[in-house]
């Protein structure tokens, strides 16, 4: 297979944890083509969707050690048309850039895209999780998304647990989530202000419900085509209450609760529906918090806490998808064939 992954740039991974770097050893070790590029180098030509890539050269034998193999990479630049890719891996850090769904839209019906542009731009930010009902009810916490201060102060005063968690709409990594307290009314009118800015550049907020057990942290689980793959714990470093890793949370081995196997269940089938097939999804006591949609990680903290090899069962099911794909466009020539044929009989 020929595989791109638009991607951030490849001296800015950090080897040890980074879960791009993990599939992108992973197809590598399988023989697959690779090109790294990022959103900054696709471009058009003559109506043609291409990229400036990277093209990872072949090794004679591909170094199983991840550090060695990050290390000893050399590259081939290339301009290349995305539309000549099997798969196009997108692997960027958010926020979701538009212009990148855009060059995408062109090539869609081409290479497999993971995930599907059209769930990117619906699940790119918390409004899609604040949205989610039906028989997902259940697992959603209390959560309002507003620009109206009145409106959002009025729910902290409402709410009878006195406390709620604050975070932007569209923040990754833990930034920005704050707890914020009843009794501390008289500052949380200048938090919303800090928060969603004026009226001619102002920003939505999320206002949630504080989970009972939060401060204790939690589950990140990896869900691949609608099923959990992995999971772990993220405790908060002390005097913080994000548990987000790169907010200075620790990783711990965690085995899905009955009511975590529930929420996959239930969530699975859609996320496959908008064409979420690789998502991360960040629960606290059997509540969906946040679904990672764009470049979500964890695969070398579950694989080392679990001795497992998660980036495996991703590539057998690009393999596996790309390959249907392939098949159905060749049997399709060959009925034309048949049909065409038949003209000249």
């Amino acid at each position: 297979m020929k595989i791109c992954f638009i991607m951030y740039p490849w001296d800015r991974i950090e080897c040890e944890f980074d879960s791009t770097l993990r599939l992108i050893h992973e197809f590598a070790v399988r023989g697959h083509t690779i090109a790294c590029t990022t959103k900054n180098n696709l471009t058009m030509r003559d109506s043609i969707s291409v990229a400036f890539c990277s093209v990872l050269k072949k090794q004679s034998k591909v170094p199983q050690n991840i550090k060695t193999f990050y290390h000893k990479a050399q590259f081939n630049k290339s301009r290349l048309p995305l539309a000549g890719f099997d798969a196009i891996v997108m692997r960027d850090n958010p926020p979701l850039d538009s212009m990148v769904m855009n060059f995408l839209d062109s090539v869609h019906e081409d290479a497999f895209i993971i995930n599907d542009i059209q769930g990117l731009r619906i699940a790119n930010n918390k409004l899609y999780t604040a949205s989610l009902g039906g028989p997902m009810s259940p697992f959603i916490p209390n959560t309002h998304v507003s620009k109206n201060k009145d409106y959002l102060q009025k729910v902290l005063m409402d709410n009878p647990d006195g406390k709620m968690i604050l975070k932007p709409l569209s923040g990754y990594g833990g930034r920005g989530v704050i707890l914020v307290e009843k009794r501390a009314r008289q500052s949380f009118r200048s938090l919303l202000d800090f928060y969603i800015g004026d009226e001619d550049n102002s920003n939505y907020v999320i206002l949630q419900e504080c989970i009972e057990g939060a401060d204790q942290g939690d589950v990140r689980i990896l869900m691949l085509n609608g099923e959990p793959i992995g999971a772990m714990k993220r405790i908060p470093a002390e005097g913080d209450m994000r548990s987000n890793i790169h907010a200075g949370g620790n990783a711990i081995k965690h085995n899905l609760s009955k009511q975590e196997v529930e929420l996959c269940k239930s969530i699975g089938p859609k996320l496959v529906r908008d064409g979420l097939y690789f998502v991360g999804i960040d629960v606290i006591n059997g509540k969906l918090i946040e679904i990672n949609v764009l470049s979500p990680g964890g695969i070398a903290r579950i694989n080392k806490l679990n001795r497992v090899k998660l980036q495996a069962k991703y590539v057998d099911f690009v393999e596996g998808v790309v390959a249907n794909k392939d098949l159905v466009q060749l049997r399709k020539s060959e009925f034309r064939k048949i049909i065409e044929d038949a003209e000249h009989h």
